[in-house]
């Protein structure tokens, strides 16, 4: 198996055909990781949850990474990492546009809601349903490829 660097181009070309990853947020030195479903779009990550720890801790620290990957086999797969910034899309007449804009990206996939507004229990208290649309800024992007023989570049 050879591993190579991918160019910007190619990882965001990833970014783009992609849409489940894993969102990383922290809290002074403690790091938390979920999944997320997301659309990219001109700069941005674009994605919805509903309150919660994650909404918290972006809020406290808008620093984030998000993950996402495509495997075709052990030895055959690429990868990508973003580092950016949370930025809220709250309901609010200044961010109309901004919050539509990610309603449309993120209706045209199906089931897009369903991972940040399924019922949720904790503590044996059901969290309430507050929706929260968000973007993250792709402030740098790296990938890597893997592939089973030399001289397969991406």
């Amino acid at each position: 198996m050879l591993i190579q660097e991918m160019t910007r181009k190619a990882s965001l070309d990833l970014l783009a055909r992609t849409h489940l990853g894993r969102l990383a947020c922290t809290q002074g030195p403690q790091p938390y990781i979920v999944p997320i479903y997301f659309v990219y779009d001109a700069h941005y990550i674009y994605s919805f949850s509903t309150v919660g720890q994650k909404i918290e801790w972006m809020r406290a620290n808008p620093v984030v990474c998000v993950e996402a990957d495509e495997v075709v086999t052990p030895t055959q797969w690429q990868s990508v990492v973003v580092l950016g910034r949370y930025q809220e899309l709250p309901n609010t007449p200044e961010w109309h546009d901004a919050q539509l804009f990610a309603y449309k990206l993120l209706h045209q996939k199906a089931m897009w809601w369903e991972p940040g507004y399924a019922r949720t229990i904790v503590n044996g208290v059901e969290r309430p349903l507050v929706p929260v649309f968000y973007r993250i800024l792709v402030e740098q992007i790296t990938g890597h490829c893997a592939s089973p023989e030399p001289g397969h570049a991406v």
